[in-house]
Protein backbone atom coordinates (compact mmCIF):
# COMPACT_ATOMS: atom_id res chain seq x y z
CA UNK A 1 0.00 0.00 0.00
CA UNK A 2 1.09 3.76 -0.32
CA UNK A 3 3.11 4.71 2.23
CA UNK A 4 3.09 8.01 1.60
CA UNK A 5 -0.98 8.37 2.57
CA UNK A 6 -1.44 11.97 3.73
CA UNK A 7 -2.35 11.97 7.92
CA UNK A 8 -5.62 12.86 9.00
CA UNK A 9 -5.86 16.57 10.35
CA UNK A 10 -5.49 16.67 14.38
CA UNK A 11 -7.42 18.62 16.87
CA UNK A 12 -5.78 18.96 20.52
CA UNK A 13 -8.07 19.50 23.53
CA UNK A 14 -11.51 19.62 21.95
CA UNK A 15 -13.95 21.31 23.46
CA UNK A 16 -18.03 20.47 22.99
CA UNK A 17 -18.25 23.81 21.46
CA UNK A 18 -15.06 23.48 19.39
CA UNK A 19 -16.11 19.77 18.25
CA UNK A 20 -19.54 21.33 17.26
CA UNK A 21 -18.63 24.62 15.76
CA UNK A 22 -15.20 24.37 14.49
CA UNK A 23 -14.34 20.53 13.61
CA UNK A 24 -18.17 18.89 12.70
CA UNK A 25 -19.15 21.44 10.12
CA UNK A 26 -16.03 20.69 7.86
CA UNK A 27 -17.79 17.42 6.86
CA UNK A 28 -13.93 16.36 7.05
CA UNK A 29 -12.44 13.25 9.24
CA UNK A 30 -10.59 14.92 12.38
CA UNK A 31 -8.27 13.10 14.79
CA UNK A 32 -9.01 14.63 18.75
CA UNK A 33 -5.23 13.52 20.22
CA UNK A 34 -5.88 12.82 24.28
CA UNK A 35 -9.66 13.34 24.36
CA UNK A 36 -10.56 10.79 26.28
CA UNK A 37 -6.43 9.92 28.36
CA UNK A 38 -8.34 10.73 31.44
CA UNK A 39 -10.59 7.73 31.36
CA UNK A 40 -10.09 5.26 34.15
CA UNK A 41 -9.81 2.24 31.70
CA UNK A 42 -7.55 4.07 29.89
CA UNK A 43 -5.46 5.01 32.48
CA UNK A 44 -5.76 0.84 33.35
CA UNK A 45 -4.79 0.52 29.85
CA UNK A 46 -1.44 2.54 30.53
CA UNK A 47 -0.45 1.12 33.83
CA UNK A 48 -1.35 -2.73 33.45
CA UNK A 49 -3.47 -4.46 31.12
CA UNK A 50 -3.95 -7.36 33.57
CA UNK A 51 -5.72 -4.42 35.84
CA UNK A 52 -7.81 -3.68 32.53
CA UNK A 53 -9.14 -6.36 31.42
CA UNK A 54 -10.01 -7.50 35.09
CA UNK A 55 -12.07 -4.12 35.17
CA UNK A 56 -13.96 -5.03 32.63
CA UNK A 57 -14.61 -8.29 33.75
CA UNK A 58 -16.18 -7.27 36.65
CA UNK A 59 -18.59 -5.05 35.58
CA UNK A 60 -19.72 -7.91 32.75
CA UNK A 61 -23.83 -8.03 32.85
CA UNK A 62 -23.09 -11.73 31.57
CA UNK A 63 -25.41 -10.82 28.78
CA UNK A 64 -24.32 -12.67 25.49
CA UNK A 65 -22.88 -10.79 23.07
CA UNK A 66 -21.76 -11.34 18.97
CA UNK A 67 -18.09 -12.89 18.88
CA UNK A 68 -15.88 -13.85 15.63
CA UNK A 69 -13.04 -15.77 15.05
CA UNK A 70 -10.95 -16.38 12.19
CA UNK A 71 -7.99 -18.88 11.55
CA UNK A 72 -4.99 -17.25 11.85
CA UNK A 73 -3.86 -18.08 8.04
CA UNK A 74 -6.56 -14.77 7.29
CA UNK A 75 -4.22 -12.57 9.48
CA UNK A 76 -7.34 -10.68 10.78
CA UNK A 77 -8.97 -9.93 7.63
CA UNK A 78 -12.69 -10.11 7.97
CA UNK A 79 -13.73 -11.31 4.36
CA UNK A 80 -15.72 -13.40 2.33
CA UNK A 81 -15.24 -16.90 2.16
CA UNK A 82 -13.54 -18.58 -1.26
CA UNK A 83 -17.06 -18.46 -3.28
CA UNK A 84 -18.25 -15.75 -1.59
CA UNK A 85 -20.79 -18.20 -0.53
CA UNK A 86 -20.44 -17.24 3.39
CA UNK A 87 -17.93 -15.37 5.39
CA UNK A 88 -14.38 -16.51 6.34
CA UNK A 89 -15.59 -16.33 10.37
CA UNK A 90 -17.30 -18.54 12.47
CA UNK A 91 -20.05 -16.64 14.92
CA UNK A 92 -20.58 -17.40 18.58
CA UNK A 93 -22.97 -15.58 21.55
CA UNK A 94 -20.76 -15.48 24.85
CA UNK A 95 -21.05 -13.21 27.72
CA UNK A 96 -17.67 -10.59 27.36
CA UNK A 97 -15.71 -12.19 29.80
CA UNK A 98 -15.09 -15.09 27.63
CA UNK A 99 -13.45 -13.12 24.90
CA UNK A 100 -11.74 -11.67 27.77
CA UNK A 101 -9.95 -14.82 28.58
CA UNK A 102 -9.41 -15.95 24.72
CA UNK A 103 -7.93 -12.99 24.23
CA UNK A 104 -5.37 -13.25 27.73
CA UNK A 105 -4.63 -16.51 26.81
CA UNK A 106 -3.63 -16.34 22.52
CA UNK A 107 -1.59 -12.74 24.08
CA UNK A 108 0.88 -15.95 24.46
CA UNK A 109 0.88 -17.56 20.89
CA UNK A 110 3.57 -16.70 17.86
CA UNK A 111 0.44 -16.84 15.79
CA UNK A 112 -2.54 -16.92 17.36
CA UNK A 113 -6.54 -16.60 15.94
CA UNK A 114 -8.09 -13.68 15.70
CA UNK A 115 -10.70 -12.95 18.25
CA UNK A 116 -13.17 -10.13 18.45
CA UNK A 117 -16.39 -8.26 19.81
CA UNK A 118 -17.79 -5.92 17.64
CA UNK A 119 -20.53 -3.24 17.98
CA UNK A 120 -21.81 -4.48 21.35
CA UNK A 121 -24.24 -2.13 23.12
CA UNK A 122 -22.51 -1.18 26.39
CA UNK A 123 -25.43 -0.56 28.22
CA UNK A 124 -26.10 -4.34 28.01
CA UNK A 125 -23.21 -5.89 28.86
CA UNK A 126 -21.11 -3.70 30.69
CA UNK A 127 -24.03 -1.43 31.89
CA UNK A 128 -21.55 0.70 34.05
CA UNK A 129 -18.73 1.29 32.01
CA UNK A 130 -20.52 4.59 29.87
CA UNK A 131 -21.61 6.33 33.56
CA UNK A 132 -18.26 6.41 34.22
CA UNK A 133 -16.21 6.73 30.60
CA UNK A 134 -18.62 9.89 29.78
CA UNK A 135 -18.39 11.26 26.47
CA UNK A 136 -17.50 15.25 26.04
CA UNK A 137 -18.40 16.08 22.76
CA UNK A 138 -22.04 14.13 22.71
CA UNK A 139 -25.40 14.49 24.51
CA UNK A 140 -25.77 12.93 27.40
CA UNK A 141 -27.20 9.14 26.74
CA UNK A 142 -25.63 8.81 23.15
CA UNK A 143 -25.44 5.13 22.96
CA UNK A 144 -21.95 3.58 23.62
CA UNK A 145 -20.70 0.67 21.70
CA UNK A 146 -17.39 -1.37 22.65
CA UNK A 147 -15.06 -3.38 20.00
CA UNK A 148 -12.54 -5.16 21.50
CA UNK A 149 -10.40 -7.90 19.87
CA UNK A 150 -6.74 -8.58 18.82
CA UNK A 151 -5.35 -8.60 15.93
CA UNK A 152 -8.74 -7.65 13.87
CA UNK A 153 -9.03 -5.73 9.97
CA UNK A 154 -12.22 -4.36 9.08
CA UNK A 155 -12.33 -4.09 5.26
CA UNK A 156 -13.24 -0.24 3.90
CA UNK A 157 -16.95 0.34 4.50
CA UNK A 158 -19.07 3.43 6.01
CA UNK A 159 -21.39 4.12 8.41
CA UNK A 160 -24.85 5.75 7.58
CA UNK A 161 -24.36 7.85 11.33
CA UNK A 162 -22.02 10.55 12.20
CA UNK A 163 -19.19 8.57 14.57
CA UNK A 164 -16.74 9.27 17.64
CA UNK A 165 -14.11 6.13 18.04
CA UNK A 166 -12.18 6.18 21.37
CA UNK A 167 -9.26 3.97 21.46
CA UNK A 168 -9.07 2.41 25.24
CA UNK A 169 -6.34 -0.08 24.38
CA UNK A 170 -4.14 -0.61 21.66
CA UNK A 171 -3.26 1.05 18.84
CA UNK A 172 -5.30 1.31 15.94
CA UNK A 173 -4.76 2.47 12.26
CA UNK A 174 -7.41 4.26 10.46
CA UNK A 175 -7.62 4.46 6.38
CA UNK A 176 -10.14 6.91 5.20
CA UNK A 177 -11.45 7.81 1.95
CA UNK A 178 -14.28 10.73 1.10
CA UNK A 179 -17.72 9.75 -0.04
CA UNK A 180 -16.92 10.65 -3.63
CA UNK A 181 -14.22 7.81 -3.93
CA UNK A 182 -17.29 4.79 -3.96
CA UNK A 183 -17.00 3.86 -7.79
CA UNK A 184 -12.69 3.35 -6.89
CA UNK A 185 -13.19 1.30 -3.95
CA UNK A 186 -14.75 -1.31 -5.53
CA UNK A 187 -18.05 -2.18 -3.32
CA UNK A 188 -19.27 -5.56 -3.21
CA UNK A 189 -22.46 -7.14 -2.93
CA UNK A 190 -25.12 -3.99 -1.01
CA UNK A 191 -27.14 -6.41 0.55
CA UNK A 192 -24.68 -9.29 1.34
CA UNK A 193 -21.54 -8.77 3.51
CA UNK A 194 -19.26 -9.53 6.65
CA UNK A 195 -20.04 -6.12 8.21
CA UNK A 196 -23.58 -4.28 8.53
CA UNK A 197 -22.33 -2.17 5.58
CA UNK A 198 -20.97 -2.91 2.43
CA UNK A 199 -17.74 -3.08 2.07
CA UNK A 200 -14.37 -2.91 -0.68
CA UNK A 201 -13.45 -6.27 -2.28
CA UNK A 202 -9.90 -4.67 -2.15
CA UNK A 203 -7.05 -6.01 0.34
CA UNK A 204 -5.38 -2.90 1.16
CA UNK A 205 -2.36 -4.81 2.55
CA UNK A 206 -1.92 -5.58 -1.12
CA UNK A 207 -3.76 -4.15 -3.38
CA UNK A 208 -4.36 -6.24 -6.71
CA UNK A 209 -4.29 -2.95 -9.34
CA UNK A 210 -4.19 -5.14 -12.44
CA UNK A 211 -7.92 -6.53 -11.03
CA UNK A 212 -8.82 -2.97 -9.00
CA UNK A 213 -7.03 -0.41 -11.47
CA UNK A 214 -9.31 2.54 -10.17
CA UNK A 215 -7.72 1.96 -6.64
CA UNK A 216 -5.07 3.89 -7.14
CA UNK A 217 -6.78 6.81 -7.76
CA UNK A 218 -8.94 6.08 -4.55
CA UNK A 219 -5.34 5.95 -2.51
CA UNK A 220 -5.01 9.47 -3.88
CA UNK A 221 -7.34 10.74 -1.92
CA UNK A 222 -6.86 8.94 1.56
CA UNK A 223 -6.26 9.98 4.52
CA UNK A 224 -4.45 7.74 7.52
CA UNK A 225 -3.74 7.84 11.05
CA UNK A 226 -2.67 5.58 14.00
CA UNK A 227 -4.42 5.83 17.16
CA UNK A 228 -3.12 5.84 20.84
CA UNK A 229 -4.84 4.94 23.90
CA UNK A 230 -6.68 8.36 24.95
CA UNK A 231 -7.39 9.73 21.35
CA UNK A 232 -10.23 9.55 19.64
CA UNK A 233 -11.42 9.91 15.82
CA UNK A 234 -14.21 11.91 14.52
CA UNK A 235 -15.40 10.00 11.32
CA UNK A 236 -18.24 11.71 9.18
CA UNK A 237 -21.40 9.63 8.13
CA UNK A 238 -20.30 7.96 4.37
CA UNK A 239 -16.51 8.54 4.32
CA UNK A 240 -15.33 4.94 4.05
CA UNK A 241 -12.69 3.54 6.10
CA UNK A 242 -10.73 0.99 6.95
CA UNK A 243 -9.93 0.20 10.52
CA UNK A 244 -7.22 -2.28 11.69
CA UNK A 245 -6.48 -3.36 14.98
CA UNK A 246 -2.30 -3.21 15.52
CA UNK A 247 -2.08 -5.05 19.21
CA UNK A 248 -2.38 -7.59 21.23
CA UNK A 249 -5.14 -6.53 23.16
CA UNK A 250 -7.08 -3.53 21.32
CA UNK A 251 -10.27 -2.16 23.17
CA UNK A 252 -12.42 1.03 21.64
CA UNK A 253 -15.60 2.67 22.32
CA UNK A 254 -17.28 4.51 20.01
CA UNK A 255 -20.62 6.35 19.30
CA UNK A 256 -22.75 6.88 16.09
CA UNK A 257 -25.21 9.39 16.18
CA UNK A 258 -27.98 10.95 14.04
CA UNK A 259 -28.22 10.24 10.30
CA UNK A 260 -29.30 6.24 10.01
CA UNK A 261 -27.84 2.77 9.38
CA UNK A 262 -27.92 0.30 6.66
CA UNK A 263 -30.45 -1.94 7.88
CA UNK A 264 -32.41 -3.51 5.07
CA UNK A 265 -35.85 -4.07 7.28
CA UNK A 266 -36.33 0.10 7.19
CA UNK A 267 -37.63 0.81 3.66
CA UNK A 268 -37.87 4.43 4.34
CA UNK A 269 -34.21 4.94 5.39
CA UNK A 270 -31.30 6.72 2.88
CA UNK A 271 -30.19 2.89 2.54
CA UNK A 272 -33.42 0.86 2.17
CA UNK A 273 -34.76 3.87 -0.64
CA UNK A 274 -31.47 3.19 -2.54
CA UNK A 275 -32.13 -0.58 -2.57
CA UNK A 276 -36.31 0.62 -3.80
CA UNK A 277 -34.36 2.35 -6.50
CA UNK A 278 -32.33 0.00 -7.84
CA UNK A 279 -35.12 -2.66 -7.98
CA UNK A 280 -37.07 0.13 -9.68
CA UNK A 281 -35.06 1.78 -12.26
CA UNK A 282 -33.09 -1.22 -13.26
CA UNK A 283 -35.44 -2.47 -15.70
CA UNK A 284 -35.75 0.84 -17.58
CA UNK A 285 -33.77 1.86 -20.87
CA UNK A 286 -30.60 3.70 -20.52
CA UNK A 287 -32.18 6.75 -21.88
CA UNK A 288 -35.11 6.72 -19.02
CA UNK A 289 -32.27 5.37 -16.50
CA UNK A 290 -30.71 8.81 -17.11
CA UNK A 291 -33.61 11.27 -17.60
CA UNK A 292 -34.42 9.93 -13.76
CA UNK A 293 -31.51 10.52 -12.56
CA UNK A 294 -31.86 14.15 -13.50
CA UNK A 295 -35.02 14.15 -11.83
CA UNK A 296 -33.26 12.70 -8.55
CA UNK A 297 -30.83 15.46 -9.12
CA UNK A 298 -32.98 18.77 -9.32
CA UNK A 299 -35.24 17.40 -6.33
CA UNK A 300 -33.25 15.61 -3.52
CA UNK A 301 -29.39 16.58 -4.23
CA UNK A 302 -29.38 19.72 -5.65
CA UNK A 303 -28.32 22.18 -3.42
CA UNK A 304 -30.31 24.98 -5.30
CA UNK A 305 -34.08 25.12 -3.73
CA UNK A 306 -36.20 23.79 -6.81
CA UNK A 307 -39.02 24.85 -5.41
CA UNK A 308 -38.08 28.72 -5.32
CA UNK A 309 -40.08 30.07 -7.76
CA UNK A 310 -43.29 28.29 -5.98
CA UNK A 311 -44.91 30.48 -3.30
CA UNK A 312 -44.58 28.89 0.02
CA UNK A 313 -47.87 27.67 0.65
CA UNK A 314 -47.90 25.22 -2.49
CA UNK A 315 -44.73 23.86 -2.42
CA UNK A 316 -45.69 20.79 -0.72
CA UNK A 317 -43.07 17.84 -0.57
CA UNK A 318 -40.38 20.14 -1.48
CA UNK A 319 -41.19 22.72 1.04
CA UNK A 320 -37.68 22.96 3.13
Amino acid sequence: MNSTIPAIAEFYDVTHDMFHQQIQPLYRPAILRGLVRDWPLVQHARRALPDLLNDLAARDSGAAVDAIMLRPEHQGRIFYDETMDGFNFIKNRVPITAVLEQLARYAQFATPPSVAVQSALVVECLPSLQQDHPMPLLEEGTAARIWLGNHIVTPTHIDGSDNIACVISGRRKFVLFPPEQIANLYIGPLDFAPTPSPISMVNLAAPDFDRYPRFQTALEHAQTAILEPGDAIYIPNLWWHHVESLDQINILMNYWWGGSNFSTENKTSPYGLLLQALLSFKELPLAQRAAWGSVFQHYVFSTDDPAAHIPSHRRGVLQR
